[in-house]
């Protein structure tokens, strides 16, 4: 079998793991695809590079190619999300003054609590607070953004600074920024840099938040379907493979690599296992569905969350929220998903969208075995996206 070479760029965080699983144990090459991995020092960077030709694929972060097909940006490339890489993943954290003035007021750092915790930082907030995240168009802004309009933080003045994952703790550490919402293992990072501490993990907001997918111009995809299918069902297997619990070790010490993360690869598995160290204290919180790359139809790209994620991006941006809605639905490729993983073992769900936030218990759905439970994906503020009835409401 000739073997062909796909270029693909990412960001060096945890949540690239099935692109990188697929390259190192071999699951491209059983496709007949070989992974060149091309780290990225930005989001922008990673962007244009799929963009304007430099790769063929990348690990982008979920409302991206969503802002993309809304004109927001200034980089309108058709972009396809053709699955989902990752759900949940991220942290909210503070630097050290917040964390100390926390303490002192009596807060228990619990960890699981998005009410609690915006209260007690409200009341601490002496100025307007600066978060860092790490991009505009981001789940990490949306997270941010709804977790402040539910809660005491409402009445305080936030300034959203975008900062590369990689420097997170040192722009907490100089004073660049209060707080921040990030990607692990960069969280994980500043507590041991002694830079902050972590406040909620961004499920306690939205229990199951696509975070990356795997983008590809729509271009290459319709005329290089063969190639796309190959790659997504690499993408596919090392997401299965990553979901076992008894990978996360040899996992962890992949990722770990100085190629990839360069990073202890203890850091790196508590984003895995979800056992978390939050502050310089030892506290450890322990988080189920910390991160996802499998479970519940994981890389299933439901046209829904797309549809969250523009009328979120419509509203600040004062766009047509039916039209937002109708252009995010052709970014998450539900049909492609559907089409390339027909052959695998993976549970393709009867439906392409959802009610978001509707799941209280994992749930049998109909799908291609019957055999498919959806896990829990609730706002912790009760919120639920009905996509269809939004549309009928703004018509």
């Amino acid at each position: 079998m000739k073997t062909v070479t796909l270029p693909v760029g990412y960001m060096p965080l945890v949540d690239a793991a099935p692109l990188i699983i697929a390259h190192e144990m071999g699951l491209g090459r059983a496709e007949g695809i070989e992974l060149d991995l091309i780290p990225a020092p930005s989001w922008s960077s990673v962007r244009d590079m799929l963009a304007f030709g430099r790769v063929d694929a990348a690990h982008l972060l979920s409302p991206l190619p969503v802002a993309m097909a809304l004109g927001l940006g200034g980089v309108t490339q058709p972009i396809s999300a053709v699955s989902v890489l990752s759900v949940n993943g991220n942290v909210i954290g503070v630097g050290r003054a917040l964390e100390d003035r926390l303490r002192a007021a009596g807060y228990g750092f619990d960890f699981r609590d998005p009410y609690t915790a915006a209260t007690a930082l409200a009341a601490v907030a002496d100025r307007p607070l600066v978060f860092g995240v790490p991009f505009p168009f981001s789940m990490h802004v949306e997270l941010l953004h709804h977790w402040r309009r539910a809660t005491a933080l409402s009445g305080i003045e936030m300034e959203v600074r975008t900062i590369p994952p990689p420097l997170m703790a040192q722009a907490l550490a100089q004073g660049d920024v209060d707080a921040f919402c990030v990607g692990e293992p960069w969280g994980s990072a500043s507590v041991e840099s002694q830079a902050g501490a972590l406040l909620l993990p961004g499920s306690a907001i939205w229990a199951f938040s696509p975070e990356k997918v795997l983008a590809v111009r729509t271009e290459w995809a319709e005329t290089e379907p063969h190639l796309l299918g190959k790659l997504m069902r690499a993408v596919w297997r090392a997401g299965r493979w990553l979901s076992a619990p008894e990978s996360r070790t040899a996992a962890a010490e992949i990722l770990a690599r100085d190629t990839y993360l360069d990073l202890p690869s203890e850091l790196i598995d508590r984003a895995l296992s979800g056992r978390l160290t939050i502050s310089g204290h030892a506290e450890q919180r322990e988080v189920p569905g910390f991160l996802e790359f499998h479970n519940g139809a994981a890389g299933f790209p439901w046209r829904s969350q797309a549809k969250w994620i523009a009328e979120r991006l419509a509203a600040r941006n004062g766009l047509d929220p039916k039209v937002a809605a109708g252009a995010a639905a052709q970014v998450f490729r539900s049909d492609i998903y559907r089409s390339h993983l027909a052959g695998t073992r993976a549970d393709l769900p009867g439906a392409s969208e959802k009610v978001e936030g509707a799941i209280r218990q994992a749930t049998p759905v109909a799908s291609q075995t019957g055999g498919l439970s959806l896990l829990p994906d609730m706002f912790f503020d009760g919120h639920v996206f009905d996509p269809d009835r939004v549309l009928r409401t703004k018509n």
